[in-house]
């Protein structure tokens, strides 16, 4: 071979084989302790039945006095909110100037597979909801629901419209047909494979076991995305493994991705038929504990947000909300990022900052 030329490929393995190896050390020196999920510092008010409501607490002054309460979603744990500290959308929400109060959910035991939506919203929710009333001394409190989160805070507001002042949603489905029409980026796969499931499919499944195991969720949202899937272990870690922070940013999704509570059997046959095959709340026919949810009865003010982005509830899913609420004081405002992406992003504040500027004015 003359002198200078290099065989082919050989510079871009000996990048790669670089690179594995820098990744490789920099896994191989982190300690399990060091993957810490939620450590902004909270307070325990109260708990009943395994769930439980904390106060989060950073010592800034309040620029909103009423206190807000936020509810995640049950299929995923709470702690993504507080990932790591500049990456905490509790802690910037406190830190801009609210009492923040966040619901756990725990992990449901299989005593908790009757736990239906009347469970969630009528015993929990409103334990919780009074408790914070107590401890303020006030009527009202302000709500902010996420996901799965927000569809428990649009139906705990129908029903006890009388305890929430202003109301905060964020990537909430309502109209869970809304996704049927030919833009791809509107086709919720999640919508699309549970319309589909044969009849009785959901029946033989939460008969069968009860509550619906976490890990069957984990493997539907890795199957909206697969190929971004398949590549995460080796492709997505290795560029993680070239920077620590980086990489403890991936390890800490990775571990709350893999601490994904079961989903208590009743709630969950509510969820996926009731509401994903009938669309019922979105319809105005869904009940919980023999009372219709109406919409119509959410008159207070409204800050609803969505991402155009956002591959589990497809946009026009959570813009349906307009159509059917009562408020006339509505906000729809759109964010960048995707499902989850919005509240693990560097840009908490500003995020934050928009949420308590809306609700310093109400």
């Amino acid at each position: 071979m003359a002198q200078g030329m290099t065989i082919p490929g050989l510079k871009e393995l000996a990048e790669f084989s670089k690179r594995a190896a820098q990744a490789a050390g920099q896994l191989g020196a982190v300690r399990a302790e060091d993957v810490d999920l939620a450590t902004t510092p909270r307070e325990k008010i109260t708990e009943i039945n395994g769930r439980t409501l904390y106060r989060i607490d950073v010592g800034s002054p309040s620029r909103v006095e009423t206190p807000i309460l936020v509810l995640y979603a049950m299929v995923g744990n709470w702690q993504i909110l507080d990932l790591q500290p500049d990456r905490s959308f509790l802690k910037s929400l406190a830190e801009a100037g609210s009492t923040v109060y966040v619901v756990d959910w725990g992990h449901p035991t299989p005593a908790d597979r009757y736990d239906d939506f009347s469970d969630l919203v009528d015993i929990y929710i409103d334990h919780f909801v009074e408790a914070i009333r107590a401890r303020h001394a006030i009527d009202k409190i302000n709500l902010l629901g996420i996901c799965q989160g927000g569809v428990l805070s649009l139906c705990y507001t129908a029903l006890h419209a009388d305890k929430i002042r202003n109301l905060v949603t964020c990537v909430t489905p309502v109209d869970f047909h809304a996704d049927r029409c030919e833009a791809k980026l509107e086709r919720g796969f999640m919508n699309v494979w549970t319309r589909n499931l044969e009849a009785g499919d959901i029946d033989l499944l939460i008969d069968t076991i009860g509550n619906v195991p976490g890990g069957v969720g984990g493997v539907l949202f890795s199957m909206m995305t697969p190929f971004r899937s398949l590549a995460k272990y080796n492709l997505t870690l290795m560029k993680a493994g070239q920077d620590r922070d980086k990489l403890m940013n991936f390890l800490r999704m990775e571990k709350w991705l893999a601490d994904r509570p079961d989903h208590p059997g009743a709630a969950a046959r509510q969820w996926l038929q009731d509401l994903y095959q009938d669309n019922k709340l979105f319809k105005g026919t869904f009940e919980i504990g023999g009372r219709p949810v109406d919409l119509g009865a959410i008159t207070m003010p409204v800050l609803n947000f969505y991402t155009e982005t956002d591959h589990i509830i497809p946009a026009p899913a959570s813009k349906a909300m307009g159509q059917v609420i009562g408020a006339g004081d509505y906000t729809e405002v759109p964010i960048t990022g995707g499902h989850i992406g919005v509240f693990v992003s560097r840009g908490q504040a500003k995020f934050s900052d928009r949420i308590l500027g809306w609700l310093e004015t109400r």
